[in-house]
């Protein structure tokens, strides 16, 4: 039997091709809501940035999440995702 091809996911920050394991998901809620998606299960369009602190920083320099939600993102909300990140990778 064939070995499943892992799934790949592209990454908003550095554009990099990476296992979507090894990403975070940022979802867009129906309601326009953006949240971290550590489950991967949330309704909602997704877009994916690597797990680390400088693909989350550069995020918010080339305004990654409007380009991918087709919307004006807040740059508080950059803000919000990036301590999110920070507390559930340190606590």
């Amino acid at each position: 039997m064939k070995e499943k091809k892992p799934i790949e996911r592209m990454c908003v920050a550095c554009k990099q091709m990476h296992e979507k394991k090894e990403l975070i998901r940022i979802v867009k809620t129906p309601e326009c809501e953006i949240k971290l998606d550590f489950t991967g299960k949330l309704n909602g369009r997704g877009a994916y940035v690597c797990a680390n602190a400088e693909c989350l920083k550069r995020i918010k320099k080339v305004n990654a999440l409007s380009k991918a939600f087709k919307m004006q993102i807040d740059p508080e909300i950059y803000d919000k995702l990036i301590e999110e990140f920070n507390s559930r990778a340190n606590g």
